[in-house]
């Protein structure tokens, strides 16, 4: 019994990830949907980035927001993005020493 519990569980949630990638490409969207679903990769990365930003270090989230604006100069500058998680890490470490 638990074990057909477990297998509808697993096929009620992979039916509504799985689906959306069979009809996407047979739907045609107009231009202002397009746009709004491409923002959503980055509103979710913004959300999920800032407030890690805000918390490197709880006494003084200045550190945090000064490097993050490091990260988006060199974002800005088209450094690579190695180069602009190591440019935001050298900042935290600098201003916290």
């Amino acid at each position: 019994m638990i074990v057909w519990v477990i297998i509808g569980m697993a096929v009620v949630t992979a039916v509504p990830r799985f689906l959306p990638v069979f009809i996407v490409d047979k739907v045609a969207f107009p231009a202002w949907i397009d746009r709004w679903l491409n923002a959503i990769p980055y509103a979710a990365l913004g959300a999920l980035i800032f407030p890690g930003v805000l918390s490197v270090k709880p006494d003084a989230p200045q550190i945090g927001v000064i490097a993050g604006l490091v990260a988006i100069l060199l974002s800005w500058m088209n450094v690579h993005i190695i180069g602009v998680v190591i440019g935001a890490i050298a900042t935290v470490f600098l201003l916290t020493l």
